[in-house]
């Protein structure tokens, strides 16, 4: 139990609870355990909780009619998923799986809201939280209808090192499938793209590890879209 309390301070939605509040919280949650490829919940299904990351990876995405995957998110431990429908009442909006073989804490809607109903340390930390995954899907949406396939990878790119605190030495995490899917692309345009901005002394790629060697260009090429070559 200490170990998921570690995992539910680090949380922003938790962070700056006390250790009475964080105790509450954990009552509450239910542990789920998936292994690799497994369905947590599917678009259309009922948002009766939402889901916190303990360990492993998971997905959220959506599937065309022709069954094309868009992935919209990608989240590891600590980050937490599925609160928009929670709180709206609705259904989930998107599929949820898992990449890795996963621990999942899952918070029910009723008990949850009732919880948060005399809390307001954490009704502001919920309202911060959606805020920042709204202005993060604003930017990502802007990213995949206004920008070119290069614009958008230097965008992702940009955004692991400084967001996510990765600096210049970058690990994807997922595979370059998963990443192409992300973006919005195909494998093959990608990893064009990728020989591209090596070739340009952009990056340097070592399997699943990138370095940025130009940030300065990085940038340009993220507002610009246009990549030389």
């Amino acid at each position: 139990m200490d170990n998921i309390l570690k995992i539910l301070r680090s949380i922003p939605l938790f962070q700056g609870l006390s250790e009475s509040q964080l105790g509450q919280i954990r009552d509450i949650a239910r542990d789920k355990l998936y292994d690799k490829g497994k369905e947590i919940f599917a678009e259309g299904e009922e948002g009766d909780g939402f889901y916190v990351v303990a360990s492993g990876q998971v997905k959220i995405y959506k599937l065309s009619l022709e069954g094309k995957e868009q992935i919209l998110h990608i989240y590891g431990p600590g980050n937490s998923f599925g609160e928009v429908a929670v709180f709206s009442g609705k259904r989930f909006p998107a599929n949820a799986s898992t990449l890795l073989k996963s621990h999942l804490l899952f918070f029910p809607r009723t008990a949850f809201v009732s919880l948060i109903s005399g809390n307001p340390s954490l009704c502001l930390n919920l309202l911060a939280d959606l805020s920042m995954r709204l202005r993060q899907f604003t930017v990502q949406i802007e990213n995949l209808t206004l920008k070119e396939v290069p614009g958008r990878l230097a965008s992702y790119l940009l955004y692991l090192s400084d967001a996510e605190g990765q600096g210049d030495r970058l690990s994807l995490g997922i595979s370059k499938g998963q990443l192409a899917s992300l973006l919005g692309t195909i494998p093959e345009t990608l990893s064009r793209i990728l020989s591209r901005m090596t070739s340009a002394d952009l990056i340097e790629v070592k399997g699943k590890e990138i370095t940025i060697r130009d940030r300065d260009g990085l940038q340009e090429l993220a507002e610009t879209g246009k990549l030389g070559g």
